[in-house]
């Protein structure tokens, strides 16, 4: 399948890619890349990253990093792309392609978080070094490179709609929407994708219905789960691509999964 966003050499850069919706992003994608392309995996697992890096065909370069995203600084997260890079230059890409996945959940009562640290080390993971890392790739593929650039985060209804136990999902997810907003408006020759990926059978959706205090998405959680009835992460992702494919959305627009094409 040709999709334009993923033409030519591209550096694609895809966090959480040990499992789960990032692990599929990352098979999918590099499937799709072209010889000479190159692409960094980030993720905490490294034996999983390496398994994810063997079904990556041969003729794409692919960097496989453990890195604890809740505490990598600016100087690990540059240090980890111009590691990949080495061998060939910056210029030599026609598109950037990067790919924010990496989120966590929490269940608890927000009168139950009473320590900053706790808020510190979740945002961290899914608000601030996802931002960093997004400003780092920005300023090395900066306009002198003439590269093309996608930037994707992984949203979910989390973020506009409020449920009980998932404060922490909940205002990360929003804040992370709001923050590729305005990017996208300080960043007009960038596109932006903001996907909802649906439900989808994975870790996070396993914990959702072991964990979850919201009753009412408990039986919806657990019901969807006992029928079979979620998504794959293959299901979701590609319909990412067909988005893709289509481009039919603004940048920084939110496209969920079940939006027609």
């Amino acid at each position: 399948m040709s999709v334009e966003a993923l033409s030519g050499k591209v550096f694609l850069v895809v966090t959480g890619a040990s499992r789960g919706i990032g692990r599929q992003i990352a098979l999918t994608f590099g499937s799709l890349l072209e010889k000479g392309s190159h692409m960094l995996l980030l993720a905490r697992d490294l034996n999983a990253l390496c398994e994810v890096k063997k079904s990556i065909p041969p003729i794409v370069n692919v960097d496989a990093v453990r890195m604890d995203l809740s505490k990598a600084t600016k100087t690990d997260l540059e240090e980890a792309i111009l590691k990949t890079l080495k061998g060939t230059t910056r210029e030599a890409f026609d598109r950037v392609v990067l790919v924010h996945n990496v989120g966590s959940l929490v269940a608890k009562l927000l009168n139950d978080v009473t320590d900053v640290n706790d808020w510190r080390a979740y945002y961290d993971l899914n608000f601030f070094v996802p931002a960093v890392l997004n400003a780092v790739a920005m300023n090395l593929f900066d306009s002198k490179t003439n590269t093309k650039k996608l930037i994707m985060t992984i949203s979910s209804i989390y973020a506009v709609q409020p449920f009980v136990g998932s404060g922490h999902y909940c205002t990360a997810k929003a804040a992370r929407e709001m923050y590729f907003k305005v990017f996208a408006l300080e960043n007009p020759d960038v596109d932006v994708l903001i996907y909802a990926p649906g439900f989808v059978d994975t870790d996070m959706s396993t914990f959702s219905c072991e964990n979850t205090l919201d009753p009412v998405n408990k039986e919806r959680y657990c019901l969807t789960r006992k029928n079979k009835t979620m998504l794959t992460a293959e299901q979701s992702i590609n319909r990412l691509v067909e988005i893709l494919k289509v481009h039919k959305y603004k940048s920084a627009e939110v496209v969920d999964y079940h939006d027609p094409l």
